[in-house]
């Protein structure tokens, strides 16, 4: 600590004070205070009065979350910027209460070398509004290097494509697969789809037009052999995974028995559409992979948040264009936008009594910082970043396109009511969103991992 923040401290003077909330602590929901000082908390408590400050958020009536972190998100540059850029995406992101995001590397080019990563941190750098880091893709040409990638500034890990995904970046053989687990230490994001399967099954849709069959190409097996396969690799070379979007019953039952390996995530979509309703009312807007399923599946995926086995919500936020998504189906593209509404839908959940706040920020903060070993990050406590997100758990919104921030410019969730709403953000002590609306300058920064630094 630097003399001149040292002086502030000891004359308790701080960068930002929020006062009058409600704090989501470790401890659980409690009325304090809190001081922001060079970016991180350095007070909580009765601090009116005893602390001053350059700047104050008045959180009365308001509930302070440990600042949301989306860790699935896919923002399209270099390369895909017709559908979304760095600056968009994240601007998104605050405006729906999220601080810090991780991006995905199927852009163009592909995220596979050292000069790829530094090329989207070079890019962020003064565009981005919230703190962000990078995936390195998982592959055949770059296996032997993961061990150094990996430990790169920024680099959020290493993502593993089974299906879904082309060139490169595609790793559907065993002994690709191997040799990517072999190579690393750090936690292995996997997108667990069979592509053997979902080759056999394309010629179900093939020139059929009807997007209700999505879940019928890429059926639960498809999920699950690719689940299976990816946990057996993994114990054969002991390594950590973190299974995405999981979609499926089949696959939460048989993740609860391998949770001392892998940990799970799941996305607002799964947890909020269901099929075939929502393929009949959005058509394509609706298409994603893995596909939004059957009422079932969603019920199993609230159990499994209910009992433990789900450990981080994140958005895969993937846009296109209006343009892209009105190909007939299955010409059209899977994606959706999500980062934005991520928290809106979370808290509308916690509005309908399907989820406690505290649960929702130990999937959307904590979850995250305890996985992938983020420093500073996911938990209102002294010495942590100043990253916060206040929401009015009363207040009643309606998402609209108009309000979509991504260059694709569209929600699924058009026209939808919801209760609940972030209302201020906060990244390192900066207020970046003030009364729903954008202050300031972006000023996000790669995100750190403990991981990364014990990997060099």
């Amino acid at each position: 600590m630097d003399a001149a923040v040292q002086q502030r401290l000891d004359r308790r003077h701080a960068d930002l004070l929020v006062l009058g909330g409600t704090l989501l602590t470790p401890s659980g929901a409690e009325r304090l205070d809190l001081a922001c000082l060079a970016g991180r908390i350095v007070a909580l408590g009765t601090l009116a009065g005893r602390w001053t400050a350059d700047d104050t958020l008045d959180a009365t009536g308001l509930h302070v979350l440990p600042g949301v972190i989306d860790s699935q998100v896919h923002f399209r540059e270099p390369g895909l910027t017709h559908k979304e850029t760095l600056e968009a995406g994240t601007r998104g992101a605050v405006l729906g209460g999220v601080t810090g995001i991780f991006e995905m590397p199927n852009t163009q080019p592909l995220t596979l070398k050292a000069e790829d990563l530094q090329a989207k941190l070079d890019r962020a750098r003064g565009r981005a509004w919230c703190d962000h880091a990078f995936y390195i893709g998982g592959s055949a040409v770059n296996a032997d290097r993961l061990p150094l990638l990996e430990a790169l500034p920024g680099c959020a890990g290493v993502k593993v494509f089974m299906g879904s995904s082309f060139g490169d970046l595609l790793a559907d053989e065993e002994e690709v697969l191997r040799n990517i687990l072999r190579n690393g230490r750090r936690r292995l994001a996997v997108h667990a789809e069979d592509e053997a399967r979902l080759k056999q099954r394309k010629a179900l849709v093939e020139g059929c037009g009807d997007v209700t069959l999505h879940p019928v190409w890429r059926d639960e097996q498809s999920a699950l052999l690719a689940t299976q396969r990816i946990l057996r690799l993994a114990a054969e070379a002991n390594r950590k995974l973190h299974v995405l979007h999981v979609s499926t019953a089949e696959e939460m039952a048989l993740l609860a028995r391998h949770k001392r390996r892998a940990t799970v995530e799941v996305t607002p979509h799964h947890l909020s559409l269901c099929a075939p309703e929502c393929y009949q009312r959005l058509g394509t807007l609706a298409q994603m992979n893995p596909p939004v399923r059957e009422q079932r599946h969603q019920d199993a995926l609230w159990q499994a948040i209910a009992e433990g086995v789900v450990d981080v919500v994140g958005s895969d936020h993937a846009p296109h264009t209006l343009e892209e998504k009105a190909r007939p189906y299955p010409d059209s593209p899977s994606g959706m936008t999500g980062v934005q509404t991520l928290l809106p839908l979370l808290l509308n959940h916690v509005h309908a009594g399907r989820l406690s706040l505290q649960r929702l920020v130990d999937l959307t903060s904590a979850g995250p910082a305890r996985i992938f070993g983020i420093a500073g990050k996911g938990r209102i406590a002294l010495g942590y970043d100043a990253d916060l997100t206040l929401v009015d758990l009363a207040a009643q919104r309606t998402i609209t396109n108009q309000w979509i921030a991504s260059v694709s410019g569209w929600t699924p969730y058009d026209g939808l009511p919801v209760t609940g709403w972030p209302l201020h953000t906060v990244v390192r002590g900066h207020p970046v969103v003030r009364d729903e609306a954008l202050v300031g300058q972006p000023i996000g920064q790669p995100i750190e991992f403990l991981d990364a630094a014990a990997s060099l």
